[in-house]
């Protein structure tokens, strides 16, 4: 990705309707899948240009265009928008803390998932929530080493939440096919280099600080564009360790060192996004900027609001959502699909 020129797509498109405008020549499809987009606006460092119709856009924003336009590899994960269901064995998780710790219960929980439409279970052993308890590496590998083996028994695509190299190295030599680590692998030294050895996807997310002071780094000229900018840093530094872009994923990361105004702005604006070259995941679920805007203070109660503040995730065909709730995200993803189908 250039370092300065960015494209934010805009005027979006779908089903028959992007087909047309696509081979009418005033569209352009939007990172390999079904929808389109007919205006964009461009970002020269921190100028702003637009919105441009796609046919306008000068010669030199060609590189630019093709990271928008193209598809992200599917970094050796199931391929389509995908269900990704959380299994949280933390005592202290925002929304279910406590519920999963035994080994009977995550069974059942995985279970569920599964049936739910699932095809990724992300595990996770530490908060990360604001004010969340440190965990010892000993103790995150108790808590995660039977749920691994659980999910292992039953077929799942294993994704495992850690910040800590040797917590991943575990997981990855147990089974897991993704490591998805909320620090971008800026927490510790010795996960990037190791990472670099295995062939698991690896997913990085944005934010600024740790949790207990992220709340603290909230100050961005533009959202979109620095979080996009930040996020290609520690795509590169990955790269740099020796992990080959077609293995990276990137998370926005809404609720990290995001104020609620900010979290909605950058919901509004994913596509530009796509300037990573990266398949996308989408956090979303239960989370405070949902029950701040429903009046919903238990966690557990914003299922459905997690569906809706999903659906902008779905522009991207090959997003994976990461919810709770599988049977109702997988239900939401399937009438989105219908609605951007062909004849």
């Amino acid at each position: 990705m250039d370092a300065v020129k960015l494209v934010e797509p805009t005027g979006l498109l779908y089903g028959n309707e992007a087909v047309a405008a696509v081979k009418a020549g005033v569209a352009l499809p939007f990172a390999g899948g079904p929808v389109a987009f007919a205006l964009a606006f461009l970002w020269d460092g921190a100028q702003r240009t637009g919105p441009v119709p796609v046919e306008r856009i000068p010669a030199g924003w060609r590189e630019a265009m093709r990271m928008v336009t193209t598809a992200p590899p599917s970094c050796g994960l199931p391929v389509g928008a995908t269900v990704m269901g959380i299994l949280n064995v933390t005592p202290d998780s925002f929304s279910d803390g406590g519920d999963y710790e035994s080994p009977e219960a995550a069974t059942r929980q995985i279970g569920v998932l599964q049936n739910g439409g699932a095809r990724i279970i992300d595990v996770g052993a530490e908060s990360t929530r604001p004010g969340a308890a440190a965990v010892s590496l000993e103790d995150e590998w108790r808590r995660l080493k039977p749920a691994v083996e659980r999910l292992r028994q039953a077929g799942a695509v294993i994704s495992v939440d850690t910040r800590n190299a040797r917590t991943m190295e575990a997981a990855v030599d147990a089974g897991a096919a993704l490591v998805n680590d909320v620090s971008a692998l800026r927490h510790d030294p010795d996960a990037a280099p190791m990472l670099a050895t295995k062939e698991c996807a690896v997913a990085l997310m944005h934010m600024r600080g740790e949790p207990a002071t992220m709340d603290m780094l909230t100050d961005y000229h533009d959202i979109g564009v620095e979080v996009v900018r930040e996020l290609a840093a520690a795509v590169r530094d990955a790269e740099n360790a020796g992990i080959d872009r077609s293995r990276i994923l990137v998370d926005p990361g809404f609720g990290f060192a995001k104020t609620r105004a900010q979290n909605y702005e950058l919901l509004r604006r994913l596509p530009i996004l796509a300037n990573l070259g990266c398949r996308v995941l989408v956090g979303l679920s239960r989370k405070r900027m949902i029950g701040d805007v429903t009046d919903v203070a238990e966690a557990r109660l914003r299922d459905p609001g997690t569906v809706a503040a999903n659906i902008p995730g779905l522009v991207f065909s090959d997003a994976i959502l990461r919810v709770h709730d599988a049977q109702a995200m997988t239900q939401a993803v399937k009438v989105w699909e219908a609605l951007c189908a062909t004849a």
